[in-house]
């Protein structure tokens, strides 16, 4: 029997640290040749966008895709998540899920980029993909302080105070984005912006810049200049990262960047990539793959069949 798993039931089963751990696993399991995914595919049609995208993790014992529709403003997530049998396990409604693996991501790579001790973070955005980066990150450093900017002052004077109550670290409503950046030790910008949110020199020269929106050519959240700077391009995967992240498109465009330069994130995670001597700046480039969702995804089964309770269908079995 297939589970069924709308918002409301993600929303009742997810747990951010299981989130981590998954993914972590899984990250690793790429980066040594055991799971496998393939880049985000986009259809085009007159009245929306449809994009998919998949993996098998055999870790989390599935294999699965992630399924998007996009129109009139709206946009609709869908998990298919199969046994390693083939089976059906799963059909998960996914929007709260993507944004819980996708904080998850930027903690995994903080903590295998060795970042550790009390740090101060800045948040460039206020929305929900901002909360989840936050959470995150929480679980896995010693926040001092947490700078948010974005350009509705009234909504990141909310998020602040949310923030602040939900995670008991001190939380700064920054009045511009060059306040929150300078002295940061990690930068992250989650936004959908086609111009950069910031400028390099405002980067400190230790810092990790995890940059979340840009998966569009057209997308553009950091400066060519700053992925000129960075001593460590890290990026979910090199392929999906050619197609679809505007930020390095665009720097390898102007000749500040090449693509030999980039490290994946799997090869990191799994004690393959050479730490450098001295430190310098690290830009982390998440886009989200497939493998995300389905370590995600098999952390909510889990807790749903060990809870009982929710719909159930049988179908491809």
């Amino acid at each position: 029997m297939a589970l069924i798993l709308r918002e409301s039931d993600v929303q009742d089963l997810i747990e951010m640290d299981e989130v981590i751990a998954s993914l972590e696993q899984a990250m690793r399991e790429l980066g040594e040749g055991e799971a496998q995914n393939e880049p985000r595919r986009r259809a085009f049609a007159p009245d929306g966008l449809l994009n998919v995208l998949f993996a098998s993790y055999p870790g989390g014992k599935c294999t699965g895709l992630k399924a998007y529709t996009v129109s009139n403003g709206r946009v609709r997530f869908l998990v298919a998540m199969f046994r390693l049998d083939g089976a059906l396990e799963a059909l998960i409604e996914a929007d709260f899920m993507g944004a819980y693996r996708t904080g998850a991501a930027t903690a995994v790579a903080a903590k295998a980029l060795g970042l550790s001790g009390s740090t101060t973070v800045a948040l460039i955005g206020s929305g929900w993909q901002a909360a989840t980066q936050a959470l995150a990150l929480s679980r896995v450093l010693e926040i001092k302080e947490l700078r948010v900017f974005s350009r509705s002052a009234d909504r990141r004077a909310a998020f602040a105070a949310e923030q602040g109550e939900q995670l008991g670290v001190p939380i700064v409503d920054s009045p511009s984005a060059e306040a929150a950046v300078r002295g940061a030790d990690i930068v992250v910008t989650v936004t959908t912006s086609h111009t950069p949110v910031l400028q390099a020199e405002w980067v400190e020269p230790h810092a990790l810049v995890a940059a979340i929106g840009s998966n569009y050519r057209s997308r553009v959240e950091v400066p060519p200049e700053l992925v000129e700077r960075a001593q460590t391009v890290v990026v979910d995967q090199l392929a999906d990262a050619q197609l679809e992240s505007g930020d390095l498109i665009q720097a390898h465009e102007a000749g500040k960047f090449d693509w030999s330069q980039a490290v994946e994130l799997g090869s990191v995670v799994a004690g393959r990539w050479e730490r450098p001597e001295r430190p310098g700046i690290t830009l982390f480039e998440s886009h989200g793959i497939a493998l995300w969702d389905l370590a995600a995804a098999s952390v909510v089964v889990a807790a749903a069949r060990r809870r009982g309770g929710y719909d159930e269908v049988e179908f491809l079995i």
